[in-house]
């Protein structure tokens, strides 16, 4: 089949192969024109040339075969009139003749559409590929029988073994289930046993295996009738029965077909098996897993099949099941809510009907059956004995739900303790409350006012129209009467009227009970003009979630204000115990205020400069700058008075090191003064760096004149000795350096004594003199 197709030219260098015939001979490279076995490709590639062939053939008939009834390269179809089928088969082989795929090997449960030529092996070998019988669905053509050929020696000395028995049975339609799940819950065991692949199994199941083993051969001798209607039919329904057990549950369909002499045939169709969880589960919950198994069998038979049945019933013998499908799924827990909403989805048009446990074929599915025993077993392949009646004889589809169905979600607000109370400011220690079914805290409370409003109707005059603020001030306080007794165990001992321990939490807020049965702080605020909920606010506990309610309600209403305001809006009537946590925590979730929240920027900092990183030694680019004034006490002339004195600071731009001079005014020669001491200790250094401050540009005129009018006369004596002296810029304004030069053109480094001490100069080389003229 694959290598009638072929490659577009342009894909066919991906599927290139190395090739010789003779070991002598080079290897050489081939290109394959055709769809190559082993590509992930070819599959899908020769299976949708198949697909086009349908598409573009113009009799329906043989397109709807061709589209349908292929699997991958075989052939599986028919016909009620041998006619219809010998031409079907005529231009189905005409039609992929036509694509260079000739159909061979073909088998009939009627002799006059094979020739002798196609007759060979009985056994159809439908989904294996391998060369073996290993897996395949055997299909005795002159009986028109199915079959299970399953041969081989089979040993169960490990885990691994008993995997690879199981796997030998290849039933696409669960016909065996039965038998198949029975060797499976074996095979769940050893998962509780916890062996390995390869251990030994234990004596127990052993033995056990071994029995199954011993009847695995006979269900070579089974056989089951293909055709699953009778002849004529008129119309035929389907039947689904489920069935769960603590270790398996499962669902089988039943296909009942009635001719027009009213004769009835029920065949046995498919089957689906599964093996329970061996986490514990609750038997409606599984009974409710097979009734799903049920609606997804009945969904895949409906979309494999191109006739539809007239009716379908789905039995099961749970009432709770049955239950289950006539509640909202809105009211169930989710467990149970996902699988009814898919159950309903599924089987919408279909109706659920209630059979006795004793006429449920299902039951073999849920506890297994031996391989000895299924050929015998007339229920399961023909169904119940009521179903070949009419439908008056069938059981009765009256059935009475209870109400207290389980999986059901309480869709009470209060709890029976504030529904029976005849005095609302006496409900202390009960739980009545589902807190934390309300996201928000004026629902809770409009909510609560609403059953005490329910409550007060059925006892007096009935109320209506919108709630009034004393009905929503009655609901907090039954809301705040709630918490605190879920909050505090200290609540229960003042409503009996018992005084608190000494070493109780609360002993220090000196705490008391209100009129309406509200525990409140003492305080010491009994004499001031404050209200009274502010001299005596109501105590909450801020892990309670009435509590957090309450402060995201009072952020929102404050126009997300931040903890602190919040925090003091809330004590104007409540104490929140750690309140100022909550209020921070508050704050932090809501999303709104996270994303308005303003950031710092934090500039991206400069290179630093050039002197900054020079490696030295220290204090050999330095930068300069005041600190003070100080006050000081000076003692110079007659008596003592206090002056300003300033601190110089010299830092070093490598190793930050700081050298400190004590200056005593802000003139120029002061700071000259202060720059000689720290050269005398610290050396010279090549860069000064400072603001404009007056001290220090006066000091660098001063220094700056000085090395000028030195120079000036150091220049006159050499013109009057010969000698010519070149001044070379220094490395910083403050300083100069002077070159003496002779008349060898060599540079040489002169040092000038100046007010400011002996300075470190540059140097370089100085052009030779010209030569002097032959007349002079």
């Amino acid at each position: 089949m694959y290598r009638q197709i072929v490659i577009h030219p342009d894909d066919r260098y991906l599927q290139q192969i190395v090739w010789r015939d003779n070991p002598s001979k080079q290897l050489q490279a081939y290109q394959l024109n055709t769809v190559t076995y082993g590509t992930s490709s070819a599959p899908f590639l020769a299976t949708r040339c198949l697909q086009q062939l349908g598409l573009e053939c113009t009799d329906d008939k043989v397109a709807q075969v061709i589209i349908h009834d292929f699997y991958v390269d075989d052939l599986l179809t028919g016909g009620d009139d041998i006619n219809e089928v010998t031409d079907l088969r005529r231009k189905v082989t005409s039609t992929l003749a036509s694509a260079h795929m000739v159909l061979q090997k073909w088998k009939s449960n009627e002799s006059q559409l094979v020739s002798e030529n196609d007759i060979s092996p009985l056994d159809l070998n439908i989904g294996g590929f391998e060369p073996t019988k290993t897996l395949g669905l055997g299909w005795q053509s002159h009986t028109d029988q199915l079959c299970f050929p399953i041969g081989g020696l089979f040993s169960g000395r490990t885990k691994r073994d008993m995997l690879s028995v199981i796997s030998q049975i290849f039933d696409p339609l669960g016909l065996l289930s039965p038998c198949v799940i029975k060797m499976k819950m074996l095979l769940q065991q050893l998962w509780l046993l916890k062996l390995s692949w390869d251990e030994q199994l234990t004596p127990e199941i052993s033995k056990m295996w071994a029995e199954i083993i011993v009847d695995l051969p006979k269900l070579n001798t089974l056989r089951i009738p293909r055709r699953v209607i009778c002849d004529s039919p008129s119309w035929f329904e389907f039947h689904i029965f489920s069935d769960a057990s603590e270790r398996a549950y499962g669902a089988y369909l039943y296909v009942r077909s009635v001719n027009d002499q009213g004769e009835v045939l029920i065949q046995l169709l498919m089957a689906k098996s599964r093996v329970a969880p061996l986490k514990p589960i609750t038997i409606p919950r599984l009974e409710l897993c097979g009734a799903l198994v049920g609606a997804r069998l009945y969904q895949k038979v409906v979309a494999s099949l191109r006739q539809q049945a007239k009716r379908t019933f789905f039995w099961t013998d749970s009432s709770i099941v049955l239950g289950w499908l006539k509640v909202l799924p809105s009211k169930l827990q989710p467990f149970v809510r996902n699988r009814v909403a898919k159950i309903l989805e599924k089987t919408g048009n279909c109706e659920w009907r209630h059979v006795p446990t004793e006429c449920n074929p299902a039951d073999h599915i849920s506890r297994g059956v031996s391989c000895k025993d299924i050929s015998s077993m007339s229920k399961w392949w023909s169904g119940p004995e009521f179903l070949k009646k009419e439908v008056s004889h069938w059981p009765a589809n009256f059935l009475s739900i209870n109400h207290e169905l389980p999986e059901i979600k309480s869709s009470n607000v209060i709890l029976h303790g504030i529904l029976h109370s005849s005095n609302n400011e006496d409900l202390g220690g009960n739980k009545l409350i589902e807190f934390k079914r309300f996201s928000k805290y004026t629902r809770l409370n409009r909510t609560v006012a609403y059953v005490l409003r329910f409550i007060n109707n059925c006892r007096k005059q009935s109320v209506h129209g919108p709630l009034s603020n004393q009905e929503l001030q009655t609901a907090l306080n039954v809301i705040i009467r709630i918490s605190q007794s879920e909050s505090f165990e200290e609540y229960t001992m003042l409503i009996k009227n018992k005084s608190l321990p000494t070493k109780s939490p609360l002993h220090k807020f000196n705490v008391f009970l209100d009129d309406n049965k509200i525990m409140r702080v003492g305080g010491r605020l009994e004499n001031s003009d404050y209200c009274y909920e502010k001299k005596h606010p109501i105590l909450i506990q801020s892990t309670h979630y009435f509590t957090k309610l309450l402060f995201n309600y009072e952020h929102i209403r404050l126009m997300h204000a931040g903890p602190q305001l919040m925090l003091a809006t809330i004590r104007e009537m409540y104490w929140p115990i750690r309140g100022r946590n909550l209020a921070r925590s508050c704050y932090r979730q809501c999303i709104r205020c996270n994303r308005m929240k303003g950031k710092t920027i934090s500039p991206i900092m400069g290179n630093l400069p050039h002197q900054r990183i020079l490696s030295g030694f220290p204090f050999q680019n330095i930068g300069l700058d005041y600190a003070g004034p100080i006050q000081s006490v000076s003692r110079h002339g007659r008596g003592c008075k206090i002056v300003k004195v300033y601190i110089a600071i010299f830092i070093c731009f490598a190793t930050k090191s700081i050298h400190l001079e004590l200056v005593g005014d802000l003139t120029s020669n002061t700071f000259i003064l202060a720059l000689r001491r720290f050269m005398s200790r610290r050396g010279k250094p090549l860069n000064i760096y400072s603001d404009n401050g007056t001290s220090f540009v006066g000091a660098y005129n001063d220094i700056s004149k000085f090395i000028k009018t030195y120079c000036n006369s150091l220049s006159e004596v050499m013109a009057n000795d010969g000698i010519n002296f070149h001044f070379i810029p220094p490395y910083s304004p403050q300083f100069a350096g002077l070159a003496e030069a002779g008349s060898d053109g060599v540079s040489r480094v002169a040092d000038t004594k100046t007010s400011t001490g002996i300075v470190r100069r540059s140097f370089s080389k100085i052009c030779p003199l010209p030569e002097p003229e032959e007349s002079g």
